[in-house]
């Protein structure tokens, strides 16, 4: 499958507006929370914190792996963020 390159354009985008409006220096959830906002506000579907259990002989096991942020079911966003 691959992906919308028009998706990818938007989401890097909001990425970017978040950066700019906030600087670096804070907390990911910071960050996560106003990408959440801004995603919103441009009509990009999404989910936060979405589940990830690992396959392990044919289990799946739920090991508390979550991904930051799945945009449209297509595109997974994991924030970082670094200490000034």
């Amino acid at each position: 499958m691959f992906i919308d390159q028009d998706l990818t354009h938007e989401v890097i985008g909001a990425a970017i507006e978040v950066h700019r409006v906030l600087g670096p220096g804070l907390l990911e959830s910071a960050y996560e929370v106003c990408l959440c906002h801004e995603l919103r506000s441009r009509n990009i579907p999404f989910t936060c914190e979405v589940p990830l259990p690992i396959s392990y002989k044919n289990i799946r096991l739920d090991c508390g792996y979550r991904l930051d942020i799945c945009i449209d079911g297509r595109v997974v966003v994991e924030l970082k963020s670094v200490e000034l």
